[in-house]
């Protein structure tokens, strides 16, 4: 079955590119009108005026740095002002950071975690109750193959996509039955620009896969009779999520550490 979004909205973090950006264009093809949100505002409305002529759906455009937590309210009170009901959200904003945390800068590491797990929270604890409400929609939080293990050199990093992958689990048993479709996305290295911010691609595992596939594996998630409250994109990385739920520790820290480049 293919999950129709007409006549309905779908709010995006992060939309500026990469997985962000992929899921507007899939979702305005579904039929759904989007709220996209981000820093930048010019790469917004580039995307919101191409998807715009592509299918016909409306697309508003809010500006935020979800690192900041005055922005997390002003998200709900822009939405609420121009009297729209969310229907689906895609909490895709976050990035990481590389090397050992004795060296890491402080703001640069409190960002990290605000974004990827203070924002996320605040995001989905507003709009849960119209998603809820509304039903049939979808909550797609983006966590990381990096959630099923300890990282060392993104330890950070790793422990904020566990955070997503176990928040996003337990919000799916709790919504269940409401139609609301929960799932955690878990890519591992994807073609975005993930690890230019990162500064290095010695954080790199396995292949990369590109935002339509990693997109693509969300959507089939969503499609299914019962979506799944976690998702891994790519056979590899689903049998490198299954060493890591197994692998005790002694044997997975020095393995992540050396693929890390550590």
């Amino acid at each position: 079955m293919t999950l129709s979004f007409s006549s309905s909205t779908a709010l995006i973090t992060g939309a500026s590119s990469g997985l962000g950006a992929e899921f507007a264009r899939v979702l305005a093809g579904r039929g759904a009108d989007l709220v996209l949100v981000a820093r930048r505002r010019e790469r917004m409305d580039a995307l919101a005026d191409a998807v715009r002529r592509a299918h016909g759906v409306h697309v508003r455009v809010h500006t935020a740095d979800l690192s900041d937590p005055s922005s997390w309210d002003g998200v709900k009170a822009y939405t609420d002002a121009e009297g729209l009901s969310i229907s689906t959200l895609i909490n895709n904003a976050g990035f990481a950071t590389y090397g050992p945390l004795v060296e890491a800068r402080a703001r640069r590491t409190d960002d990290q975690v605000q974004v990827n797990v203070a924002a996320l929270t605040a995001l989905t604890r507003l709009y849960l109750p119209d998603l809820v409400a509304r039903g049939g929609g979808a909550l797609v939080n983006v966590a990381s193959t990096a959630a099923f293990q300890p990282v060392p050199s993104m330890a950070v990093y790793g422990a904020t996509k566990a955070y997503v992958k176990s928040f996003t689990a337990a919000l799916a048993w709790e919504t269940r039955g409401s139609g609301l479709r929960v799932t955690a996305l878990c890519p591992g290295a994807t073609k975005t620009e993930f690890f230019d911010v990162v500064g290095t691609e010695d954080a790199k595992v396995g292949n990369y896969e590109t935002p339509e596939q990693v997109v693509a594996t969300a959507m089939r998630a969503l499609d299914s009779r019962r979506t799944p409250p976690v998702v891994v994109s790519g056979a590899n990385n689903r049998l490198g999520a299954f060493v890591g739920r197994l692998a005790p520790l002694r044997l997975s820290l020095p393995l992540t550490a050396s693929l890390m480049g550590r």
